[in-house]
């Protein structure tokens, strides 16, 4: 009987085209998640399909293959740029005789790792132990087992996957209270600002396009950035100061990604409420990426499923030192600001930021009127 391992960082990268294309975009993201998580992506394996295999997603003779390149690499890991059922995931580590993640356990991997606060702790291990209910299924050594005996206490008892589920269900009721007082919590606070008239500007984007940097040259702050996907999680807000403008906090949200997995929408509901109540929308873009219009469309998904999509939003082409585009502002047919130009890693358009800003949340005038340019 295989015994599931429970680590290894020497992967193997898998997308299969159904029919969409861009599969060598597609496995490059795949890989920036991987070294994101820290592994070391040894190969690359594609292939075409009509539909998945119901047993193994990929087909036999494709799994064949990917065992042949596991062999020969010495690769550990099997990474899959799709979603797994349960059972596949338990028929391809047997065939394949290693670890094999999909990339929503990835992309909750990633986010386990970088979870700072107390807040962002718990939305993961929510998430986790939602998407591990959906994959209790025999198979696997440990859920064979069973609990119990025989005399006094009753038989065979329980299997180990009853007490599984059973205590993973427990498990998410508790997580599940404790994050609710926290979004009471949040919801007192926005009141509480709403009521002292602060502006609330959130900024959203692509994972890596550069919030994080935009908010530490906007306030001065030092949060960490990096040039990888899913570098900061935790919800960050702080004072933004600018001449002739109300009072501003600005925020920073956790990034977005393509099929960015439901249970961590979910669980991050609380977080990602700072972009649904925000009187602003800050879309940072990577105006650098030639994938950016796939990417905007993957945020505005995730924007309708946390009912933010109908928020006053401000387009950021963010990283223009990296492409012929120059600082600036662009407006509509209105004479409304759509979008701003810049880079937040040299400065360069930043004043142009803040002067929008100024534009769309004048300070109040002596009669207490607003006048609104959004």
């Amino acid at each position: 009987m295989f015994e599931r391992p429970t680590s290894g960082n020497r992967a193997l990268l898998v997308r299969i085209d159904f029919g969409e294309g861009d599969v060598d975009m597609r496995l490059e993201e795949l890989r920036e998640l991987a070294v994101s998580a820290g592994a070391t992506v040894l190969g690359t394996v594609s292939g075409r399909r009509v539909k998945p295999d119901p047993a193994f997603f990929a087909g036999r003779g494709k799994v064949d293959e990917i065992a042949e390149q596991s062999r020969s690499t010495g690769a550990d890991l099997v990474l899959f740029d799709h979603p797994l059922s349960g059972i596949q995931q338990r028929n391809l580590e047997q065939a394949l005789q290693c670890r094999v993640l999909d990339r929503v356990g990835l992309i909750l991997d990633i986010f386990a790792q970088r979870a700072r606060s107390a807040e962002g702790k718990l939305q993961v291990e929510l998430a986790q132990l939602k998407h591990l209910s959906t994959r209790l299924v025999g198979g696997w050594t440990h859920l064979e087992r069973q609990k119990g005996g025989i005399g006094l206490r009753g038989g065979p008892g329980e299997t180990q996957l009853e007490v599984d589920r059973r205590l993973i269900i427990q498990r998410i009721k508790r997580l599940n209270a404790q994050l609710a007082r926290l979004t009471r919590s949040r919801k007192t606070q926005s009141r509480t600002r709403a009521r002292a008239r602060v502006r609330t500007v959130a900024l959203i984007g692509y994972t890596n396009a550069g919030k994080s940097t935009l908010f530490n040259q906007l306030t001065r702050e030092r949060l960490y950035a990096a040039d990888q996907l899913f570098a900061t999680l935790d919800t960050t807000l702080r004072r933004l100061p600018i001449p002739g403008a109300q009072t501003i906090v600005l925020s920073d949200t956790v990034g977005f990604i393509r099929d960015l997995p439901h249970d961590l929408v979910v669980a991050f509901r609380a977080t990602l409420s700072e972009a649904a109540d925000a009187d602003l929308l800050l879309h940072v873009i990577d105006a650098s990426n030639p994938q950016r219009d796939e990417q905007i469309d993957a945020v505005d998904r995730v924007l309708e499923e946390i009912g933010a999509i109908d928020r006053p939003q401000l387009r950021i082409l963010n990283k223009i030192d990296q492409t012929a585009l120059t600082p600036g502002i662009e407006r509509d047919g209105y004479g409304k600001i759509r979008t701003v130009r810049l880079s937040a890693l040299t400065g360069e358009g930043c004043a142009d930021l803040r002067a929008a800003l100024a534009e769309i949340f004048p300070s109040l005038t002596l009669s207490g009127q607003e006048r609104d340019s959004f």
